[in-house]
């Protein structure tokens, strides 16, 4: 029998959906969702690098997000889609061959708002309004998963686009109806709200810090300011470097140092909160990517790192990646963790380790000189990162090395006697309950002194 024909080997919308949404929280799909409105603020301020010492101006954007357990909603001033990149980018899954990237963008794969907007519910609505020669305009398109999940037509994916009402300014609209039941059931959670907020804050600080607004059920989010301790014998590290990926540029700036005085004791270095603020953060191109990691990914616990230990707390340290092409940064899809197999993270690595022992080996001498340590903390004053100027080390107070006690080696000695024998020499020895290992010593410290000599 000859056969001339072919397999279909193309994916089900069902299966693509799956895939694409099944590994990302609610919380990232947020935050994919304001990575949009962001590329969109920094492209109309020039695509410069985004930086702690970039020369922006924010302070004209805001980003304003409304949760419920009905609704979801995202809306900007950012400049909006335009219609062509309507037509042949934003609504496709993934990046076609030769798809530029925006200057120092934070979106890297393209699927961010294809997929948040799959996972938060089943009717979106997406309405651009952009600047014309005639002035505004807008266009709108209407994502209902159900129908598109359900053509007869199983190869078109496409979504339509139409016109619109324009707002007052350019600027996104993204309408979430009809949502998922776990989507409503953490929308409706004050829980989840608060630890949204706390996300936004953390991740966003640096575009925050140059006046960018969002709203989050219509309370502004204040950035959190990192801040260190600084003073003559106290100063955090400001080091800076390019890092080249091919012919490709990647600036790499590492900032660390004493955010507070590590614990005095052990008792209270074993109160480890998970949330606290300790620990290595990776930023690439503004937006933290891995927050207060304690683990491998930064590289506590491999390649001779120690594992991290209540000990350390204290410390913060950042790692900043900027490029203008956003594919060259070690970020995963879900931006929400470090790709350790990057070549520039690769690089970066043993850096932050020499760093991170800096540190290691201060709270050691600390325990054993605290008092001086203290002494020597006490003046240093709190300054924020954007404020640290360069400094090739990580300098701490110098103190006193305390020899550790000499370990003394022990010899055990073993040997076996008649119960009756024991017995009665524990009674003349004044307590017939005395252990075995008692007995042996007293018995032996007898000897030696009778021998030897005390």
């Amino acid at each position: 029998m000859k056969i001339n024909d072919k397999a279909d080997g193309n994916p089900t919308k069902g299966f693509f959906v799956r895939m694409i949404t099944r590994d990302i929280s609610l919380e990232d799909c947020i935050l994919d969702l304001i990575d949009n409105s962001i590329d969109g603020a920094w492209k109309l301020e020039g695509g410069m690098p985004a930086g702690l010492s970039a020369n922006a101006d924010l302070s004209k954007y805001m980003i304003d997000i409304k949760i419920a357990a009905k609704q979801f909603s995202i809306v900007d001033n950012c400049g909006g889609i335009s219609l062509r990149d309507a037509k042949d980018y934003a609504f496709t899954f993934g990046r076609k061959d030769g798809d530029d990237f925006e200057n120092y963008s934070i979106g890297v794969y393209g699927i961010g708002m294809k997929r948040a907007v799959f996972k938060l519910g089943m009717n979106t609505t997406v309405t651009s309004t952009i600047n014309t020669d005639s002035g505004l305009d807008a266009f709108k398109v209407v994502i209902d998963v159900k129908e598109w999940l359900t053509r007869k037509d199983v190869k078109n994916w496409d979504f339509k686009i139409s016109s619109a009402t324009p707002r007052t300014e350019a600027g996104v609209s993204i309408v979430v109806d009809n949502l998922t039941e776990g989507t409503a059931t953490s929308f409706d959670d004050p829980a989840f709200q608060k630890r949204l907020r706390r996300i936004i804050a953390r991740d966003y600080t640096i575009h925050l810090h140059y006046g960018l607004r969002i709203v989050l059920n219509g309370k502004p989010i204040v950035g959190w300011d990192i801040e260190m301790r600084s003073s003559s014998e106290l100063m955090p590290q400001r080091t800076h470097y390019v890092d080249l990926v091919g012919n490709d540029p990647v600036s790499v700036e590492i900032v660390a140092g004493m955010a507070a005085p590590p614990p005095d004791d052990s008792a209270d270095a074993d109160e480890i909160d998970d949330d606290d603020a300790y620990g290595w953060y990776v930023v690439c191109n503004g937006r933290v990517v891995l927050a207060a990691d304690k683990g491998e990914q930064s590289g506590w616990g491999t390649d001779g790192w120690p594992q991290w230990h209540g000990q350390y707390n204290g410390f913060i340290g950042l790692v900043l990646f900027t490029a203008t092409n956003a594919s060259l940064l070690p970020l995963t899809t879900t931006k929400r963790n470090v790709d350790v197999s990057s070549e520039v993270f690769r690089r970066a690595r043993p850096k932050m380790r020499d760093v991170s022992r800096t540190w290691t080996a201060y709270t050691t001498l600390r325990k054993g000189d605290l008092e001086e340590a203290k002494a020597k903390e006490d003046p240093a004053a709190a300054i924020s990162i954007f404020s640290i100027p360069a400094n090739s080390t990580f300098v701490l107070p110098t103190l006193k090395a305390v020899p550790a006690a000499p370990k003394i080696r022990n010899t055990r000695i073993s040997y076996a006697v008649e119960p009756k024998r024991f017995r009665e020499l524990a009674i003349a020895l004044g307590n017939i309950n005395m252990s075995r290992a008692n007995l042996g010593l007293k018995t032996f410290d007898r000897v030696y002194d009778e021998e030897v000599g005390s």
